[in-house]
């Protein structure tokens, strides 16, 4: 095709300004800290719910379970409708329906009202958590990319940090529904922020985004480069281990181990902790090692806080600080793999950021809905179901790490027609 056709079909690049790096660091923190903070804040009540609502226990882990597939499966949608509409309506759509589903919750007079609440949650979830991942893609190269990304999780795991512990006072004193009553101004600021801070980042809309044909052809291309396969597994693998003591550490901490559920609280804002001190950590390691060296470093200590916590599980070491410390170092290469496997996932895909970071948002997300499905089953009032789940997926986030990063890692651009 001559250079003037080309030129005549294709939209021209739009004008962007490019917002400093704060701004994009604070948006990204109130973008993806809507993940954390919809779980984190909620966790205390968790066990108060099957007696408060007359439902069991398995039953309660949907609030958790729902939300994370919807969050997984509108991804599927919302990454094409980003690429075709540009960022900022999809944020701002999704951000309203967080908030109004949120503020909905507070109402609830019995679990489906509430799963269902948690479902639309997880749809303006996606649309926060999928877009802002583009809109790094858009504004930085993918080793400036991860260092930003890094930056802003040191000030996100204040979230999981406190959030745990907040959530536990919230409890004590103004029950579950105090806690979606936070989530509704967290939303709302998030919401102002995006309409009055944050520009559009898009260089160029496609306009056969969301047609089925290019679409297909565009997911086969994704799905069939190795670097996003092997950074999705880290992804994937990690946030399933983390997704596994989210679902199960209030569960095993306060019915199996005993602590009360201002502890439960504490003890996991201390867990919660390592992911500062991994995010902060990354920060320095990617300038030095890069994403491929930097991952496989924070692999060993998965691997180590894996097998650690099976061992002292199935060695009859029955305490708290048997699970919290192993699973602090967890968090600490948690904080290591976020970054650059979410940066390396979409790094191949310029022109198609948004469809690429639903596709490995869906996938790692799919996984945490088995895990959490899992957890729920598998509980039988001992700590093994959860240790073990834990020490499973870090050996598979070592291989991971260690076999197809090293084999696939560096982000080269995708081959297009």
């Amino acid at each position: 095709m001559p250079p003037s056709s080309v030129t005549s079909s294709a939209p021209a690049p739009l004008e962007r300004p490019h917002p400093r790096n704060e701004t994009v660091v604070l948006a990204l923190v109130l973008l993806l800290g809507t993940q954390p903070i919809s779980t984190d804040l909620y966790l205390p009540s968790l066990p108060s719910l099957p007696g408060l609502l007359g439902v069991p226990i398995a039953t309660v882990q949907l609030t958790l379970s729902v939300m994370i597939i919807s969050f997984g499966a509108a991804q599927l949608a919302l990454g094409p409708l980003a690429d075709r509409l540009g960022r900022r309506p999809v944020l701002l759509g999704g951000l309203v329906l967080y908030t109004a589903a949120s503020a909905l919750a507070i109402a609830a007079p019995h679990i489906a009202w509430l799963i269902t609440c948690r479902a639309a949650q997880g749809i303006g979830m996606a649309a926060c958590v999928m877009c802002a991942r583009a809109m790094l893609r858009d504004f930085y190269a993918p080793h400036e990319g991860a260092r930003v990304l890094a930056r802003a999780m040191v000030w996100m795991s204040a979230i999981p940090l406190l959030g745990p512990m907040f959530g536990g006072v919230i409890e004590t004193t103004l029950g579950w529904r105090g806690a979606f009553a936070t989530l509704t101004v967290f939303g709302a600021i998030g919401l102002a922020f995006v309409g009055l801070r944050l520009p559009e980042s898009i260089g160029r809309r496609d306009p056969h985004a969301l047609r089925f044909g290019p679409l297909l052809r565009h997911w086969g291309e994704i799905l069939r480069h190795p670097t996003f396969w092997a950074y999705t597994a880290v992804a994937s693998f990690t946030y399933a281990g983390l997704f596994s003591f989210i679902a199960g550490s209030s569960f095993v901490l306060v019915d199996v181990l005993g602590l009360t559920r201002r502890q439960f609280g504490v003890a996991f804002s201390l867990v919660v902790s390592g992911y500062l001190v991994g995010s902060f950590w990354c920060q320095r390691l990617i300038p030095q090692r890069g994403l491929v060296r930097t991952i496989r470093l924070a692999a060993f200590l998965s691997l180590a806080a894996g097998v650690s916590i099976a061992a002292l599980a199935l060695a009859g070491v029955h305490h708290p600080l048997a699970l919290m410390v192993p699973q602090f170092v967890y968090l600490v290469a948690h904080g290591i793999h976020q970054p650059c496997a979410h940066v390396g996932a979409v790094g191949p895909f310029p022109a198609r950021a948004g469809t690429a970071a639903a596709l490995s948002g869906f996938l790692c997300m799919v996984l945490a809905f088995a895990t959490g499905n899992w957890i729920g089953w598998s509980f039988d009032g001992t700590v093994y179901p959860l240790a073990l789940t834990i020490a499973f997926w870090s050996v598979l986030l070592t291989f991971a790490a260690l076999v197809l990063v090293r084999r696939h890692g560096e982000p080269r651009p995708a081959a297009t027609a």
